[in-house]
């Protein structure tokens, strides 16, 4: 057998509008490590490690009934070594929590943010 590379998810989320999505996590410290299109309809930002993947929808990214059946959906993961100075920072910037931070019954702390059009990002950590 060969020798494994790294593995890297980069997590696709759908968003109605690419400058404003962008602007969002550039708040929490995010920056957007390129932008396509004119007008844009491709975008990723980061952080250390971790890539999300923006990608421009026409209409609402959510059936207003799913988040009725479903009001935990996550889009994505992110795991940070220390999570609590992470949630004070988002905190600071003025996000607003989906779940606020707390611990898991499997040891783990987490917090869960909305981005503007409705997905769902949970932190997880220690």
């Amino acid at each position: 057998m060969g020798q494994r590379g790294v593995l890297i998810a980069e997590p696709q989320l759908f968003v109605t509008d690419i400058a404003a999505s962008c602007a969002f996590f550039a708040r929490i410290g995010f920056a957007a490590a390129f932008v396509h299109g004119d007008p844009p309809f491709y975008a990723q930002v980061a952080r250390e490690g971790a890539r999300l993947n923006l990608r421009h929808v026409d209409g609402p990214v959510f059936d207003p009934a799913f988040r009725v059946h479903e009001a935990d959906a996550l889009a994505a993961t992110i795991v940070a070594d220390a999570i609590a100075p992470l949630y004070t920072e988002f905190a600071a910037a003025g996000v607003e929590f989906h779940q606020k931070l707390r611990p898991e019954p499997w040891g783990a702390q987490t917090f869960i943010l909305a981005d503007p059009d409705g997905n769902l990002i949970a932190f997880a950590g220690g």
